[in-house]
């Protein structure tokens, strides 16, 4: 199934004169990569299956692989420009053991070390597939709902113009902290995952359910909803980026004004990918996988969750309610993973249910609302806040229930002491 994907994809994007996932993966092999610390953060997830001696043999390999490669580079004169230095290595060594695996591997060994291969593979088809969707978004949508947004937003005082300003006043200090923080999303995630699957080699089975599974899926369905809601994001729609497609020049520092909102061409380049905020979806859902951690984990997440939520709103790529959005889209999917993984109950159905329910309808008054939603932000505000949290709250309540309950310490009765004669 994911194959097939991926091929009609490859189809899609070549129909409009770009390369698909497939080509732009298999390029990588030779060619800077893109996402070399992706590519080293997949082998990582693809060593959770090796012995401690086997992934120190795999880690030196990738990285012998990567200065050999470089070395030819440097001495061809052709030095990567716009691309990684390194990663190569690292996608070499997951085929390698793609082919041990069907080669040198038997029964058990084989079935488990082709899973720690699709797995490493797969996180990075899953950014493959995201780049070739968002290229596609810019093709099929000339026309954005940006408008409807921004003026919905008036609901909850414009916080993408709020935050926009103070990430501005810190100066490039700050604006470089949080830019290191949103492009690196994908390797905190990897470290999440790392310590979820770290008995897998010992135990020799994955878990039901993990964080890549989650993050896959966001990735998959989220592009979808940009199809249907297609937003540029303010600093594009309002801001200078957007050039002459932009309404004006307005973001960070005057609020757009509430005149009724209509559909507005846009460039064939930039992305239509704001509703939902996938960077909020995923910093969201490694929240949620680090509750069980260790402390430093648990402290990490919360850290990653709230630094891209500042970034996403601070630079400009998305406004207030594509956060409310992401954040329920996120717990949607991760109520229906859980339950997938659980066995289907009346209590997963209605979880998810109301977490669709509740997407769906923020989407609606986005597009139908906004004007209304803007001329009363005191009753409509509270509104949307309150539906994201009546959201969080159930899957809290939910999933709190289905943790297995650890059984009470039974103590033997003392038996009574014999009275003496």
């Amino acid at each position: 199934m994911a194959l097939g994907f991926l091929i009609a994809l490859e189809i899609t994007a070549r129909g409009y004169g770009l390369p698909g996932p497939m080509t732009t993966q298999v390029q990588e092999v030779i060619v800077a990569p893109q996402s070399g610390f992706l590519l080293y953060a997949s082998m990582a997830l693809m060593m959770v299956v090796l012995t401690w001696r086997q992934r120190f043999i795999a880690a030196g390999a990738a990285i012998g692989i990567d200065v050999i490669i470089f070395l030819v580079r440097w001495a061809a004169d052709a030095r990567a420009t716009h691309g990684h230095p390194f990663g190569n290595g690292a996608l070499w060594v997951i085929v390698a053991y793609a082919v041990i695996a069907v080669t040198r591997r038997t029964g058990q060994e084989r079935v488990l070390l082709l899973k720690g291969v699709g797995l490493g593979l797969l996180l990075v088809a899953g950014r493959k597939t995201g780049d070739t969707w968002l290229l596609i978004t810019s093709k099929t949508r000339p026309a954005v709902l940006d408008q409807y947004v921004a003026i919905a937003d008036h609901a909850l005082g414009n916080p993408s113009w709020l935050v926009g300003r103070m990430v501005t006043a810190t100066g490039p200090i700050g604006a470089r902290f949080l830019d290191s923080v949103y492009t690196q999303l994908a390797v905190a995630a990897v470290v999440v995952a790392l310590f979820q699957l770290r008995n897998v080699a010992a135990e020799r089975r994955f878990p039901g359910h993990h964080l890549v599974r989650t993050f896959l899926v966001i990735g998959l369905l989220g592009p979808g909803i940009y199809v249907i809601f297609p937003v540029v994001g303010p600093i594009f729609a309002y801001g200078a980026d957007g050039g002459h497609w932009a309404v004006s020049n307005l973001w960070p520092n005057t609020p757009p004004p509430l005149v009724a909102p209509q559909h507005m061409s846009f460039d064939e380049i930039t992305p239509r990918n704001c509703m939902p905020s996938l960077h909020t979806a995923w910093a969201t859902a490694i929240f949620i996988h680090s509750r069980k951690g260790p402390r430093i984990l648990q402290l990490a997440g919360a850290f990653w969750l709230i630094a891209t939520l500042a970034a996403t709103l601070g630079f400009g790529y998305h406004y207030g309610a594509d956060i409310i959005a992401g954040v329920v889209f996120t717990l949607t999917i991760e109520a229906a993973l859980r339950s997938l993984a659980r066995g289907w109950d009346r209590s997963g159905i209605q979880l998810v249910a109301y977490g669709a329910t509740v997407f769906a309808a923020l989407l609606v008054s986005y597009r139908y609302l906004p004007v209304e939603m803007a001329n009363h932000p005191w009753v409509f505000g509270p509104l949307l806040i309150l539906a994201m949290v009546s959201v969080i709250y159930g899957y809290v309540r939910t999933t709190n229930r289905w943790e297995p309950k650890a059984a009470p310490t039974r103590h033997p009765e003392r038996e009574p002491v014999p009275e003496p004669a």
